[in-house]
């Protein structure tokens, strides 16, 4: 690899200029991910190097280009990632994001030069500095979403001003090169994947998502006063770092001066999507990401038609708690861990920070969590119930995750039933084949009055009859079961109330 010096700033503008330009040279046609913290040198050495304005934009936007062909090598390597991720991909991903943070600035510096009256900026206009500091900002954005970390300090704030800048300016609208998006529509779509709860979809779920609002959403509307007759109302304070906020769950204060913005036309278009997917046709011929073909495809456009659509107050307050609890992730360990509690399966410990009777916060204390992914089912048990004969665990389904650091993680779960049962799934007419494992849970009224059945994704579908399902105490029994709704669909578990088959 070819190093810079240490201490580029030292050096004439001269030779900073052709040493950026020598590596720029050498990095042209690469298309991996390891330049990073050589581009991120480089980017430190145009901005301690002072030359002309027009000068220094031509620069950067050709390490621009770098930083794009970083990123994008960068972002599937994300996809499969377990949490939290790795002490060695977390420095990867700090350098990539000092690289974004860095462009963002440096081209929000190059507007000043650009309105410079006295200055030597060349004849371009201000919206291409601003859509490519609001791309840079987008990249954060999904890397924070995508290793569930928290968004950098005063990043919502940037995106806002940027978009503020634009609009003041009458280029909000303006088409980006080859016909791309303007600058509103790459603000609305960051926007949009933010308040679909990235915490509460693994990664290649949210590359889906960001995938989707780019290409299969209808723009958004931004106005001055809340939209009449919608339900899915949000609101945004450019002037606070945050996003936007559902409008049921928070009223903005009088003195703000905020944007609202109505998605109801979306949430009703990710609801079409999904029947259209239900009905086995294609991805590919309505348009979709080939995520959508998969199966938390559907799950995942029924979760952002409520999300968007129906926005919902917490029903519960949450109860602050401090006590230990035992987890255990994964279909195969619970069939094992509720057929006989006395198995031994790998397990974690955690404190519970907070519950409510929806589910529980918990923090990482001890164990393994490799396996532990968003949308997958666990069993709960606190610490103090181990003495008791019944060993109660509290089955659950992960509901998001956030990590701050290599030895750090938090979860929220979400309770599904107080206990499972074990059960096998035989084929209707070959009850001696492989068989497949389950759990049945107990019906829980009035939120879920029928029993569910938790399955592996892609094994049965909605309204299936002549479900065989074996259970197994004292003696064998034989059940015959319909699936009567899709309760839940993720990537790692499908679950479906079921009923006796036959009944209504």
């Amino acid at each position: 690899m070819n190093r810079v010096k240490d201490n580029p700033s030292s050096s004439t503008p001269e030779a900073n200029i052709k040493s950026i330009l020598e590596w720029l040279a050498l990095a042209h046609g690469r298309s991996g991910a390891e330049d990073g913290e050589q581009l991120h040198r480089q980017l430190i050495c145009l901005r301690d190097t002072p030359i002309p304005g027009a000068q220094r934009l031509k620069l950067l936007d050709l390490l621009f280009g770098q930083a794009e062909r970083i990123t994008k090598a960068e972002l599937p390597r994300l996809n499969e990632v377990s949490l939290p991720i790795s002490r060695k991909l977390r420095q990867r991903v700090r350098t990539l994001l000092d690289i974004l943070e860095t462009l963002t600035q440096d081209y929000f510096n190059t507007l000043a030069d650009l309105f410079d009256p006295q200055g030597d900026n060349a004849p371009r206009m201000p919206h291409m500095s601003l859509r490519r500091a609001m791309n840079a900002i987008s990249w954060q954005v999904r890397i924070a979403h995508m290793i569930a970390s928290p968004m950098p300090l005063g990043l919502w704030q940037q995106l806002h001003a940027a978009f503020r800048t634009a609009r003041r300016l009458g280029l909000d609208e303006f088409p980006g090169p080859h016909c791309g998006p303007s600058i509103r529509r790459i603000y609305t779509s960051i926007l949009l994947s933010a308040i679909a709860q990235p915490v509460s979809f693994s990664a290649d779920e949210l590359e889906f998502i960001s995938e989707y609002v780019d290409k299969c959403t209808p723009d958004v509307a931004l106005l001055d006063t809340p939209p009449l007759d919608a339900r899915g109302i949000f609101w945004i304070d450019p002037d606070k770092d945050f996003p936007a906020h559902a409008l049921i769950r928070r009223i903005p204060s009088p003195e703000s001066e905020v944007l609202y913005f109505s998605c109801d036309a979306l949430a009703e278009q990710a609801l079409k999507h999904r029947a259209e997917l239900l009905k086995e046709v294609a991805a590919q011929d309505i348009g979709l990401p080939r995520f959508a073909d998969t199966h938390a495809g559907p799950g995942v456009l029924l979760r952002l038609h409520q999300l968007w659509g129906h926005p919902a107050k917490r029903r519960f307050p949450r109860r602050r708690q401090s006590y230990r609890a035992h987890l255990s992730s994964g279909l195969g360990n619970l069939w094992h861990l509720m057929k006989a509690p006395e198995t031994r399966v790998e397990q974690s410990e955690w404190m519970v920070t907070n519950e409510s009777p929806e589910g529980y916060a918990l923090m990482h204390m001890s164990g393994q969590t490799h396996d532990v992914r968003v949308g997958d089912i666990v069993a709960l048990q606190a610490c103090d119930e181990q003495a008791d004969s019944a060993q109660v665990w509290h089955i659950c389904i992960i509901r998001w995750a956030i990590s701050e650091n290599p030895e750090h993680i938090e979860l929220g779960l979400q309770l599904l039933a107080p206990r499972a049962i074990s059960v096998e799934l035989a084929h209707p007419f070959e009850l001696d084949a492989s068989k497949v494992p389950a759990l049945i849970l107990p019906a829980t009224p009035p939120l879920h009055p029928k029993q569910s059945l938790i399955v592996p994704p892609g094994l049965i579908r909605e309204n299936a009859r002549h479900i065989i399902v074996l259970q197994e105490d004292e003696n064998l029994s034989i059940r015959e079961l319909q699936a009567d709704e899709l309760r839940e669909q993720t990537s790692s578990v499908e679950i479906f109330s079921v009923s006796p088959d036959g009944s209504t």
